[in-house]
């Protein structure tokens, strides 16, 4: 009976770590043993566009169905992004950091999610995977570095999901003529950013997850239908705002200087993020060469367009010292008689709240499950549900990781939070693109290599350099030095490096200054965040490291050398294949030429 016990425990683990590693605790130790040679081995292992495309999708067991086009990949894109950041971050930044000049800020963080959906772009086209910017990162960058983005990545969608779940909760209680606090529950003892516990903010979520893992074209269909609506309560807010508007309003109009726009667009990158989400459906996409640039650029554009137009109206209609920042539209109505056009505002901002959770958690469970197809995390939640062609486990647990950081959180520390992780992922994206380009195993000669990693740190250095001297100081000296230092090293690039790589179908226009560009202003971006967020930032990257030394490195690794072994026994079998084929033509040619002989002969 005890034995019975132990196998069945033994196949549960095995269940979740199927690896070599993970068979006894004895095995576990060996492996431990050899973490220094597992890290420098995955450290300078890159992964294929055919593993990815082909290998890691058939570790799913069942195939997601492709089912999108451009068309609802735009609506998708539209929905994912036009949510809370919008209809909560700009009252807050307009009040305390930028002033009207937040539609600057708007422009600023939209030009950087704007390069890197370019960036984005190429690789959705090329590696039309679940994996987003994970799989993209594995094949330029590297194992150990993917692995790094990929705990962001999912750090970045489970605050992004839980900041927007606490901000539906506000929208909805001003639709219930209620104050937010009304339906959360406040602990008095425990710390203000932690104490206003959101049950509304987790019912949301499960609601959405239901639907989630019914059907991706069921989601696809319900993302259009209320985005659809959503738009018109735009159309409603900017006519009927700017009918009111008030020029006076704009009288001051950057009150906290270029300091507080840059410092507002750091935070309110937040309202642009959603789209990475669009490139994790690349795998269920009917033509990605045509659908990806088509979705991810077009809606990218259009929502720059409506937040600056939003972020005017608002500071338009009310001066920016007396915007509510909880719900600053619906209070702005209130402001200029409108009372019951609130209602309206707060139902449209519900209905784009709604969407945006549905494509985060539809992305979030597609990233998780291609980091989980690669062993990083346990291929359990790589499994795909056969009759709804969906990653059921992954969905269920983003979800629960969700559900709990929004029911505890604050939102102004979820957005600067997750505002760094996002920055960090797009700076690594927009880097892969110069290493995708300029550098090719085997092409690459060992010259060009030093050239590329010097001009690339340079880069990235002046980058620091120019966003560390900004927090600092407001003189040009600074400017005057990291400036030039990163043209001499995108110049580098262009001129010293020859490009090796030239994409099949479509690629980021002006590389490398576009690329570049990207990881300038995101690093930029990165200098504007409190000191608080950073810390917050360092302990989960702490944390990621310890997972990965632990059990990440050792799953990982076992599993490419059971792909390599498989591969180099194909190859082997393919190769005895040949031989036996060519001896058998041999003797076929020998027995003719016998046969022949003998005709002769007679």
């Amino acid at each position: 009976m005890k034995q019975d016990m132990n196998l069945e425990n033994r196949s549960g683990r095995n269940e979740f770590f199927p690896e070599d590693s993970f068979k006894s605790w004895g095995d576990y130790g060996k492996a431990f043993m050899k973490t220094p040679f597992r890290l420098k081995d995955r450290m300078f292992t890159r992964s294929k566009d055919y593993m990815e495309i082909v290998e890691m999708k058939a570790r799913s067991s069942h195939q997601m169905k492709k089912t999108l086009s451009w068309w609802d990949l735009i609506w998708f894109g539209i929905g994912a992004v036009v949510g809370s950041g919008i209809f909560v971050l700009t009252g807050l930044e307009a009040r305390e950091e930028a002033g009207p000049a937040v539609v600057l800020s708007y422009v600023v963080s939209g030009t950087a999610a704007l390069l890197s959906v370019f960036c984005y772009t190429e690789f959705a086209v090329e590696i039309p995977v679940a994996g987003g910017s994970f799989a993209y990162l594995r094949v330029e960058l590297g194992d150990f570095v993917a692995f790094i983005a990929a705990g962001n990545i999912l750090l970045e969608y489970v605050i992004g999901a839980a900041a927007v779940a606490r901000s539906w909760t506000s929208y909805f209680a001003t639709l219930c003529n209620k104050n937010p606090d009304d339906f959360r529950i406040i602990v008095h003892k425990m710390n203000p950013d932690y104490g206003h516990l959101d049950p509304i903010a987790v019912v949301a979520l499960v609601a959405i997850a239901i639907l989630a893992i019914f059907s991706t074209k069921a989601s696809s269909v319900f993302n259009k239908i209320a985005t659809i609506l959503h738009l018109f309560v735009i159309v409603f807010i900017i006519v009927v705002g700017l009918i009111n508007a008030n020029p006076e309003n704009y009288s001051s109009f950057a009150p906290f200087g270029t300091r507080g726009i840059f410092k507002a667009s750091a935070v309110l990158f937040f309202a642009y993020i959603g789209f990475d989400a669009v490139s994790t459906m690349a795998e269920e996409t009917k033509n990605p060469g045509r659908d990806i640039p088509i979705g991810l650029v077009g809606s990218m554009v259009i929502i720059t367009f409506i937040y600056c137009l939003l972020a005017s109206t608002l500071c338009l209609m009310q001066n920016y010292k007396t915007v509510d920042i909880n719900a600053p539209f619906s209070v702005a109505f209130s402001s200029i008689g409108w009372g019951w056009a609130k209602y309206i505002v707060a139902l449209g901002a519900l209905k784009g709240m709604t969407t945006v959770l549905l494509v985060n958690v539809v992305g979030a469970s597609r990233y998780l499950t291609h980091i989980s197809r690669t062993h990083m995390m346990p291929p359990w939640f790589a499994l795909v549900h056969e009759k709804t062609g969906t990653p059921l486990n992954a969905t269920i647990a983003m979800v629960i990781s969700t559900a709990m950081v929004a029911f505890f959180t604050d939102l102004r520390i979820l957005s600067n939070l997750l505002s760094i992780s996002t920055l960090f992922i797009f700076m690594l994206v927009a880097v892969g693109i110069l290493v995708r380009r300029y550098y090719s195993t085997g092409i690459t000669t060992k010259e060009n290599q030093i050239k590329l990693i010097v001009c690339v740190v340079l880069i990235i250095g002046s980058s620091c350099g120019m966003s560390g001297y900004r927090a600092m100081s407001d003189g040009w000296i600074g400017w005057a030095v990291t400036a030039p230092l990163w043209l001499l090293g995108t110049g580098g690039v262009w001129f010293l490096v020859p490009e090796v790589k030239k994409p099949k179908v479509w690629g980021v226009p002006l590389v490398p200054w576009l690329p570049s560009f990207s990881i300038a202003i995101n690093i930029f971006l990165l200098g504007s965040i409190d000191k608080d967020s950073y810390i917050r930032f360092g302990i989960w990257s702490g944390i990621l490291l310890i997972y990965y030394v632990l059990i990440g490195l050792h799953a990982s690794y076992d599993a490419s050398k059971e792909v390599e072994s498989r591969h180099c026994m194909a190859q082997y079998v393919d190769k005895e294949i040949k031989n036996v084929e060519e001896e058998c033509k041999k003797l076929e040619v020998g027995q003719l030429a016998k046969e022949e002989e003998l005709g002769t002969k007679v």
